[in-house]
Order: C-alpha cells, then structure tokens, then sequence
C-alpha cells in the first residue's frame, strides 16, 4: 500500500485499499441501509461502483465489459465483486501507456488523464460515502480526501454539479473532518 500517494494512479490505488477495507467489513444487512446518493440503499451504490469499476478496466484494456454499468455486478457475494473488479482496474490503470490514451465514457470520449480524475472521485467518494453509512469512518483516507478536495476547488466544477451528478455545495459541519467537507463540497447531506 502507498503511503504516500503522489500520481493519480497512486491516489487510484490508495482509494481501491481504502474502499475495499471498507467493503470488507459490510454485511448482506448494511447493504438496505439508505445512501447518501438520494434515492439509492448501499447495494445500488456499491453496485455502481463496481460496475464502474469494471467498465474502466475494459475501456483501458480495450476488452468488453459484458455487461452495462448498472446491471447486476455484485450477484451473491459483494465482497468479492469489488475484489476482482478492484484486482482488474487496478492491473488496468497499471498497463503500460495508460495515461496516453483517451476513454470513453457516458458523457463521450475523455483525455486518461481527465478520467483517471473522475474515476478516483467515484471510488474515493462512494468508499467514504459507505464507510459513513455504515459507522467505518476510522477506515477513511483524509489525506486522499483533502487531496481530492483541494483538486476540485481549483477547477470549475459547475460543469459536474447537474442531476445524476452531484448537488449544489452543502454547508460542512463546524470543525469538520477533511471527508465531511469533500462530501459536502460534492452536494451530499451530512445531516
């Protein structure tokens, strides 16, 4: 494990060890609990991220995923789901050439660089979003989230801020930790 997390494919690792600890300790029950994604329970967003996590790996292997993002990824074991979806994006982002390239994703084609931003934000985000929901929050990563965080504020994030996305900024609690602020910089409640 990276302990001090410098590339973004450095930060793609430390965010996979941080959700997968996170996802490791999650039982069939927490999995009904809500999100903080409105609308969603935990199974949809782990189910998301896995999905995600699959379809990355193809594009940057240039293999078909199988399956659309949000079929069912997870089946009867979710540990392991996001264990080999985490196994292959990881081997993925680790190929040669992997920041040379251009990925394809719902919204059109992206410079590697660019994606590989937007897919430690979803598994930095949806891993802290479950580890809050279900009471894991001594598993999250603060560095990474600030790091994250600091990355956002410095780019015109309005583009990202539309439904399906993320929501307007939301007030942070007084003396809030570095994954409350990133949260509620990304639109979620922490109420």
């Amino acid at each position: 494990m990276n302990t001090n997390p410098t590339t973004v494919i450095d930060r793609i690792d430390a965010a996979l060890d941080m959700t997968g600890a996170v996802v490791g300790g999650i039982t069939g029950a927490d999995l009904h609990r809500p999100s903080l994604c409105p609308g969603w329970d935990l199974r949809t967003e782990l189910n998301h991220l896995v999905g995600g996590l699959r379809i990355f790996a193809a594009e940057l292997t240039g293999i078909d995923a199988g399956r659309d993002h949000h079929d069912d990824w997870l089946e009867a074991d979710h540990r392991a789901a996001f264990a080999t979806a985490a196994d292959l994006d990881r081997a993925a982002w680790h190929r040669p050439g992997a920041l040379d390239t251009t990925i394809r994703l719902g919204f059109g084609p992206v410079p590697s660089p660019m994606a590989a931003l937007i897919h430690l934000t979803e598994i930095l985000v949806h891993g802290t979003d479950i580890a809050v929901v279900t009471g894991r929050q001594h598993l999250i990563d603060e560095d990474l989230c600030q790091q994250l965080l600091t990355t956002m504020r410095s780019m015109d994030f309005s583009a990202f801020r539309r439904p399906g996305m993320f929501a307007d900024e939301q007030p942070a609690p007084e003396n809030a930790s570095n994954h409350q602020r990133l949260l509620a910089f990304l639109g979620r409640h922490l109420d």
